[in-house]
């Protein structure tokens, strides 16, 4: 048999096989389901249905992720890109701050420790005694509100990274 440089024996069959491995390092690049973006080692999702905070809290735990806590600047900036991008615009957000346990402690949904803050000027006012929960966006400087749980607003959700 003449040698015309084709290994046939090694050719790869096409039984799809080529394209599972294609997905699943794919996969392994973004650690965050679909419509989720990567920001340090969590995935965020913008949701853009108006719900309570409780309500935007509940169809977060729903997604296994909890409202968006923030722990810096250059992450605050980056979940403000990812609320501009989904909803052509900086709307006002629920994130995961609240304060209902104890007034004037406030605590992330997810645990982590409420260390970064980006408070409007005066805030928080807990205005009439019922302001408990974070929005972020707000007023022209697009800076953390204490607002009235039960108002309807978009949110963003948060969770960690699975690891692989």
């Amino acid at each position: 048999m003449m040698d015309d440089g084709v290994d046939t024996e090694r050719a790869v069959p096409d039984d799809g096989s080529a394209d599972e491995e294609e997905v699943d390092l794919l996969q392994r690049s973004n650690p965050c389901p679909s419509g989720w973006t990567q920001i340090n080692s969590r995935c965020f999702k913008y949701v853009p249905r108006p719900l309570s905070w409780d309500g935007a809290e509940k169809n977060c735990l729903s997604m296994g992720a909890n409202l968006a806590s923030v722990q810096d600047m250059n992450e605050y900036h980056q979940i403000k890109s990812v609320i501009s991008m989904a909803s052509s615009g900086s709307k006002e957000t629920w994130i995961g701050g609240t304060n209902v346990q104890e007034l004037n402690i406030w605590l992330w949904t997810d645990g982590s420790p409420f260390s970064y803050t980006h408070w409007c000027p005066g805030e928080p006012s807990n205005f009439q005694g019922n302001q408990r929960c974070l929005q972020m966006n707000y007023s022209a400087q697009k800076c953390w509100d204490d607002l009235n749980c039960s108002e309807k607003l978009p949110s963003v959700c948060g969770k960690k990274v699975k690891s692989v």
